[in-house]
Parts: structure tokens; sequence; C-alpha cells
């Protein structure tokens, strides 16, 4: 148990509830750490166990003001995320445990992940209509891909779509290569392929091809999705969010929240890491969290901690006010780039200041999500009254509440306005003005030309001025106030500079924007209740987008209100181009001409800005939903809204913008009342319902899982062939053959097995000998769970450069018979021979992103040691944690200072006690001796490695 057992105290409001008192534990200095330290700090005391987590450890967190950027740290956070088949690995090694556990005479019953671990299996609808797609994918169905939004999107059918609903003037789905979007209750599913995440939303099929979608999504997952119900039945600390629950992706992120855990009456902070790229956003509801790599998880599963250089923490200072017309998308925007330009990259930043109760948890949530973005590891936002006001809606009960209120404030993690305590010290403090912030429109030609809200009138007045170019129009001074009369449905308008006769509000795609969508909702039902109308001949239109905006609008009961000022819904996603703006009435479109009138569009996406939306206007407007309905309403941009009112409502009384404008803390009561609290019933209903086909699939329930021999996706990797009850201690590497001579900077991606599988590769040859054609390969990510086609793949990058061969090719040369072959087809050569190989490298080795496959399968090709000038920190742990030595040539040398060719053969000796660092000698068959230095940092490090990796050590533990 832990040395900190007596810091146990009970929770006086809950005396059955136990907890770590670590404000007691850590006195003053705990009361100065920044609170996502303190997270860290409580986990280290109560992981402690003197071999993974030691109590100086703990010590140097609470030190954490002189230790900062010098010390690593162990963290044991509370759960994992794993994201569809990035889960695949982890369980395949789980399931394989199990096996091993039992063959060397131990109950396999107990091998079960250390930690809770939540796998969500929504996000791998692969949108089959397009084969290209899923073929030429950088990565289909992959899991460790950086933020999606740079892929490219799925093509769209090349048949034409059906013209959208009661638009006779769609011309079906238009040219800019968006296919008429879904609506119904299928299309937040669309949402969530690998390709297209959430936040980027790209084209989706009709409802039809949706469900064929799953029917053959289904079929062609049925093997893995069936491994993934056995496990989720036999496995403790399992649980799956199955495919088709159809919510976005942040909800399914939050619903498996829990802001405080409470384990048998213990209470901790919750904490996770994810291998989903958005996982930073729950340290929006106050829950530290980050996205790691497929094999960290897994580690985390395992009851190892994961290490980090204590970060520096960047304190941003939220202060003023937020002006009544600034969005949460403006705010968003904002402090984004004030990060930006702060450089926080590679540190923890975390709010504090009057201002941060202001933001919503949706916009908390987004500033977290948008972390990649200003570089920062994480975004922190301590829980306080707002966080607990939307637990409330989200779900949680009146006792969880209560406790979970308790706790942090006996902890201190529980940030409070009211209260005098003082704010930690942090590394540095960034200050954003929240009243600076103000609202922007962009245009009138170009997006990049920002205009304040309140110079608009002014703005454009200049525009008419201006010489023709970028924003002015050359309109002659005694023009500019040219009135055009015009018959319209048997009423007379007048037509002027700066009209809006186009009006259209469009979801864009960050993920506050519903609220901000809901905001032009509730603005709308003020606009009618206090009697304001839109003019008949604006072309008005509301295009929600993502089927979270059309449920923030029907939950919330605005779209009434919306269509009386003439925004109706149109056809999902094709919504700006011109077919399906039905173009501008005839007697409108001669008035403009005429007159010769600067028109205006006013619209609140940022799709089809260049094109014209109608070639008689000329003045194009993007704005935020909200003032687009404000703007249709007044009909024209020449106005300040400060001064003039918007139009006159019932009794002739003139109404301004601040009459209708909704406050923030009306929008947050409705989006948290009616919206948050009624999709969280219905995922909800939906998670304990199970759908049809999920809870049909039949899965096998016995301890074992029962292998398919003839399985091409699912298979028993061989990591635990030797598991003994004691650990043999590494023995002497003897004339080892080198099958790799690689030169500086080789990544993961040279290493790993990534995208699609080539016809010629090894792994190929080995799917075609199973029977599958090349169309039935998919890609070395959907087969993640196959150790047979991924060792095949390692190596198999075709940009690889192996000096033995001279140019780009993923093959060697095997000495004994001096053939050149595939790289698997060499190491398997060397294997049948019992020939031991290593890698030669230069510098930095194992550059890149973390990759699953990266450590495991060099290990399965037989190879026992790399031997490189020197490492990436990240892929040098993992390689000892699969069980390779990670060996540098010392300061100075390398393989052409010592005269290496690489054709030598090598023997490695390895004495029985290794020391942290310590030297090795190395002889070669040519007579050479030389030392190097074997890089295992401390003696967690040596003990893994002399137990054959930490999968190996952690099944020991089961014995």
């Amino acid at each position: 148990g832990s040395p900190y057992q007596p810091a146990i105290d009970v929770l006086e409001s809950h005396p059955e509830k136990k907890f770590y008192n670590v404000s007691k534990l850590g006195g003053s200095k705990y009361d100065t750490l920044p609170y996502s330290i303190r997270v860290l700090f409580e986990s280290s005391v109560r992981n402690c166990d003197g071999f993974l987590v030691k109590e100086t450890d703990a010590m140097n967190i609470l030190d954490w003001k002189t230790k900062q950027n010098h010390v690593e740290v162990p963290f044991c956070p509370a759960r994992v995320v794993l994201q569809d088949f990035t889960g695949i690995p982890a369980m395949v090694d789980f399931a394989a445990m199990r096996e091993a556990v039992r063959n060397a005479g131990g109950d396999p019953v107990k091998v079960n992940p250390a930690c809770p671990t939540d796998l969500t299996v929504d996000h791998s609808l692969q949108i089959d209509f397009s084969k290209c797609a899923i073929q030429n994918a950088p990565n289909p169905g992959g899991g460790e891909q950086k933020p999606l939004a740079r892929l490219s999107p799925l093509k769209p059918p090349l048949r034409k779509a059906p013209p959208c609903r009661g638009h006779s003037g769609c011309r079906g789905s238009c040219g800019a290569g968006e296919a008429g979007r879904s609506s119904g209750p299928f299309s937040a599913q669309i949402e969530n392929t690998p390709i297209l995440c959430p936040f980027h939303l790209q084209p989706v099929p009709e409802p039809e091809t949706v469900l064929k979608n799953q029917e053959m999504e289904f079929g062609r997952n049925r093997e893995r999705l069936q491994f993934f119900k056995w496990s989720s039945k036999v496995f403790e600390n399992i649980s799956i969010i199955p495919p088709e629950t159809g919510m976005a992706h942040q909800v399914n992120l939050e619903y498996l929240s829990r802001v405080v855990f409470d384990m048998k009456d213990f209470l901790h902070p919750d904490s996770v890491v994810g291998t989903d790229s958005h996982t930073t956003m729950v340290n929006g509801l106050g829950i530290l969290g980050w996205g790691v790599g497929g094999i960290e998880a897994e580690a985390v599963m395992l009851g190892m901690p994961l290490t980090l250089t204590l970060p520096e923490v960047v304190g941003c200072e939220l202060a003023g006010t937020v002006s009544p017309f600034a969005t949460s998308i403006d705010i968003v925007l904002s402090i984004t780039k004030h990060l930006r330009q702060a450089d926080v990259a590679g540190k923890f930043v975390e709010f504090f200041g009057s201002g941060v109760s202001q933001l919503s948890v949706a916009d908390r949530t987004t500033i977290a999500n948008m972390c990649p973005e200003y570089g920062a590891i994480l975004s922190f936002f301590p829980v306080d009254n707002v966080t607990l006001k939307h637990l409330k809606h989200a779900g949680f009960d009146k006792a969880k509440l209560e406790v979970t209120e308790a706790y942090l404030k006996a902890v201190k993690l529980f940030r409070d306005d009211e209260s005098s305590s003082r704010e930690p010290e942090y590394s540095q403090v960034v200050q954003v003005n929240l009243s600076s912030i103000i609202p922007y429109v962009s245009g009138p030609k170009r997006s990049q030309d920002r205009v304040a809200v309140n110079n608009m009138k002014s703005d454009f007045q200049a525009c008419l001025n201006e010489k023709s170019g970028v924003k002015g129009f050359q309109i002659a001074a005694e023009k500019q106030n040219d009135i055009v009369p015009v018959q319209y449905e048997g009423n007379e308008y007048k037509l002027s500079h700066g009209c809006v006769v186009i009006a259209a509000v469009i979801s864009c795609t960050n993920n506050c924007n519903p609220s901000v969508m809901l905001a032009a909702g509730l603005l709308a039902k003020k606009a009618v209740e206090a009697g304001l109308v839109v003019k008949p001949y604006i072309r008005t239109s509301l295009s929600p987008g993502s089927g979270m905006v059309t449920h923030y609008l029907s939950s919330s009961g605005v779209l009434p209100y919306l269509s009386k000022l003439g925004f109706e819904v149109v056809g999902y996603g094709c919504s700006t181009c011109v077919g399906n703006t039905a173009p501008l009435p005839e007697a409108i479109r001669n008035a403009i001409k005429q007159g010769d009138i600067i028109a205006c569009g006013v619209l609140s996406g940022t799709k089809n800005f260049e094109v014209r939306l109608c070639d008689c206007v000329r003045a194009n407007y993007l704005a935020s939903p909200p003032l687009v309905v404000a703007y249709a309403i007044a009909g024209t941009v020449r106005i300040d809204f400060d001064t003039e009112p918007l139009g006159t409502g019932f009794n002739g009384k003139s109404i301004y913008l601040r009459d209708i404008w909704p406050t923030r803390q009306e929008l947050h009561t409705v989006e948290e009342e009616c919206v948050i609290s009624s999709m969280f019933k219905e995922l909800k209903e939906k998670m304990e319902k199970g759908n049809k086909r999920w809870n049909l699939l039949e899965a096998p329930e016995s301890t074992l899982f029962p292998w398919d021999l003839k399985s091409t996706y699912i298979r028993c990797p061989s990591f635990f062939d030797k598991l003994a009850k004691v650990a043999v201690p590494p023995q002497v590497v003897e004339n080892a053959h080198v099958l790799l001579f690689l030169g500086d900077s080789v990544t993961t991606d040279h290493i790993s097995p990534a995208g699609s599988i080539a016809r010629s590769s090894a792994a190929a040859k080995y799917l075609t000998s199973k029977g599958l054609t090349p169309r039935e390969f998919n890609s070395y990510g959907a087969r993640r769970g196959n150790d047979a086609v991924m060792t095949r793949g390692t190596f198999a990058n075709i940009k690889l450069l192996n000096k033995f061969i001279g140019k780009p090719a993923p093959k060697t040369v095997h000495f004994p018979s001096g053939q050149t072959l595939d790289v698997f087809e060499a190491a398997e050569l060397y294997q049948k021979e019992g020939i031991p190989v290593i890698i030669l490298a230069g510098k930095k080795y194992g550059l890149g992103s973390s990759r699953d496959w990266a450590a495991k399968g060099p290990f399965l090709l037989g190879v026992k040691a790399v031997l490189a000038e020197s490492y990436e920190k990240v892929h040098r742990s993992q390689l000892i944690g699969i069980g390779i030595a990670p060996l540098q040539f010392r300061p100075g040398e390398n393989p052409s200072t010592l005269g290496l060719t690489g054709r030598e053969q090598f023997s490695i000796l390895f004495p029985p006690d290794l020391s942290p660092r310590m030297t090795l000698d190395i002889k070669t068959s040519t007579g050479k001796v030389f030392s190097v230095i074997a890089l295992f940092e401390n003696n967690m490090e040596i003990t893994l490695y002399k137990n054959g990796g930490s999968l190996n050590f952690v099944a020991r533990r089961f014995l």
C-alpha cells in the first residue's frame, strides 16, 4: 500500500467516503500549486508503491515551483478512452495474456485492465459508396492520426444527388463537392467516419445510403465487433459505447466523464488519457487529460504509469466582462489567438480570474479541444459552479453532485470566485481582457478583411468612395444615396446601396457553434414577439449542418420563430450554391442592375464566400448567425446598431438590436436546461437499450477467447511465448547480423505499418495465401489486430533508405545467402537459422508520433537491440517496454568513425546486474571491440527489460 496511508481522511458531510487529504499533506506548498498540478500530486500520492511511483516523485511534484522542466514524474490516469480500432491491439494483448497466464499455471480470470477503459466504437463508419476514398485514404480506420483537418474530404459519388426538398430552384448536389447532407436520426452517425471528424463536417450521403452503410459496416467489421463484445463481457473494467449510438463525438466523451471517481467509497479526481485527438476537450470540465498513442494507452491499462517532464503551467487570466454582442465563437477565437501568441507549446495552460465564470461549459470544452492549434499539452478549467450546474443537466444525480462538490472543496480542486483564497503561482501569466472582444464581420469582398460591427456603417461608406479594388466600389458621391423603388408582390419597396437581399444562416464547423446557432434562434424569437418582420424579397435560408445543431434548434423550440422570419431549413449542406438560394426575384434583380445598386449578401458560414451568390450581389459579408438575422431584419448593412432602430414593432415602437439580443445568461439557461438535458437523456436511453444489431451480435462468453485460425483480422500474437514464472536474465546476444543499416531521422512512419497494403508487399502475399483478393486487403490500420499482417508491414515503407540497398526500398540483404529480400522475408530466414538480428541507425531514431506497432513490429521480426547515435525519447521507452535494448554509441562515435560496414556479426555482452546508463562492450566478427551506453534511465526500466518488456512483466504479476 501507499506510504501515505496516514493521509487518508473521511469526508465531513459524508463520513462513509474516504480520500487522500492531499491539501493537509502538502500544506502551504500545496496551496500555491496550479490546480492541474494538484491533480498530478494526488495521483502520485494515491498510487505510490515505492517501485512504479516513489515518494520522491510525489515530493518532486509538490516542489513544482522549483522542479518544473527539470524532473520526470510518473502519472497514473484514472481511466483510458480508446477510440475505435486503436483499441484492438490492446485488447488482443489482454486476450493473449489470459492464455499465457493459464498455460503457466495461473488463473486467467484475474487478467483484467488495471483501470476503467472505455471503448467508443462510433467513429469507424467508413463511407462505402466511395471505394476510392477508402483505398487511397492516408490512414483509413487508422488510429493515431494527428488532427483530421488536413485529410482530403471524401469524394462524393458521381451520380447526381436528388434536389433538396421543397427547393425547386436547386439543381441537385452542387458542384462544390458536397453531397446533399442527410437529415433525420442518422445524420450524426456519419459525422463519425474515421476520415471525417465531427468538427470538420464533410459531405455525407442520403439516409438510404446511410442504412446500407451501416449494414455493410457491420458486416465488414463483424469479426472485430464480436471481439469487442466478447471483451466487454469477460473483462472487468471494460465498457463499450457500441456503434450507432449516434451522438456527436464530444457528447460521447462527456458522457464517459466521471469528474470525481467513487471506487468502493474511496474518492479521487477523474483524469484520462485517450487515443483520440479530441481527448483534451475534457479539460473544459475540470478533468485532466490528453491524447496518447495506442502503446501508451495500453501501458496505462496494464497498470504502468505514464512518464512526463513536470510541465510549466501558464496561467491565463480572464478579466473584464464580455460585450453583450460577442458570441461564443468570438470569445473562443480571441482567447486561442492570445494563447497562440503567448508561446505555450509543450506546457499546461490553466484558466483563472473573474471572467472564467462567464464562459459556458461548451465554450470551455471548445477552447480545450483547440489545444493542438496553439500547441499546449492541455488547457485546464478547474471545476466551479458553472461546471456543477452543467453536470446536473448532463445527468449527474443530486447525491453524486453533493459528494463531488464536497470532495473537490476538501482537496482544494474547486475554483470559487467568491472565496478570497489566493490564486496559484504560475510559470507565467497571460491576460485576456474579455471586454476587448467585440464582434466583427468580414467583407465585403475578401474574408480576411474584418470590420468591427460598430464601424460597419462608416466602413461601407468608405467602400463606396474607394476606387474599385479589394474593398472599393467606386460609386460617385452624388449617386451614393440613390434610391430605386421596386414593386414586389403588390407592395412598393425602396432599394439603396447596402440593402440586404440574401441572408443565409449556415452552420460552421466550430464545436461551440450549436450555441451560436441557438443564439440566432433566440434573437428571432424575441424579434417576432416584438413585432419585427423581414422584407419578403430578401432571400433567407437556414442550413443547420450537423445533427447536433438540429438537436439544439428543435429541442429549444426556436425553429417556428426562425421560419416566421423566413429562415426555413434548406437541404442539409448544399445551401448557398447559386442553384439553391433560389434566384433573386426578377423585379429585384432588374432594379439592382438599372440603379447600379451595391446590394449585399450576409452569411454565417465560410462556404462559397468567393463564389458570387448571384452576379448582381456585389458585396458579401460573413457574420455570426445572430447578426445575419439582425441584418436581415434591418434590411441594410448601412446601420449603426447603437443609435438606429432595426425597425418598427407593435404600436409603432422603435426596436433596437439591444432590445432583442439574447443575453449570455438567457442563452446558457436555454442551452443547459432544454438542450443538454434532452441530449444526455437520449444518449442514456440509447446506451441502456443498446441497438438491435449490437444486441443481436453473438459473441462468445468463455474466459479465453476462441481464436479463429482462419481469421485475417484477429490473431493471437506471440509476445508471451516464453512466459515462465521467473524472468530469465538477459542473455548475451551472440553473432547477431544487422537486419537494417539506417541513417539519421528514421521516423515511426518508416518503421510502423500504415496506410494501404501495397500489392507487392509481404503482407499482400500473406493475405493472398489466405484466399483474399486485393479488393479485400483493407488497410494496415484495419488489420492491426493481426500480428502476422503487422509484422510483415514493419519496415515495409517504400521510402525506407537502407544503406545495404543504396536506394529507397523496403528491402534488405540476407547475408548468409547473399539474397536481397523483403525485410520480413530476411528476418524470417534469420529466425529459422536461429540467428539474432540488430538494427544500426544514426541520430534521432524513432522520430514522429507514437505508433503502437513501431516497437512491436521489430520485436516480432526478431530484433534484439537497436544501436543508434540518439533516440526520440518516447520511442526509446517503447523499445524497452517491448523488450528490445536501446544502445547508444558513445559521444562522437558512429558506424563510420568505428569503421563498421554492417556486414559483420555482432556480439553484445549483458552483465547479470545491469545498472542505468551503464557501458557495455560489443565484439564484431572482424575482431573490433567498442563500447556503447545501455540507455536504461532507471531501475524500473531495467526490471521491465529483464522481464522481456512490460507485457511479460505484468503477466508475471498475475501468476
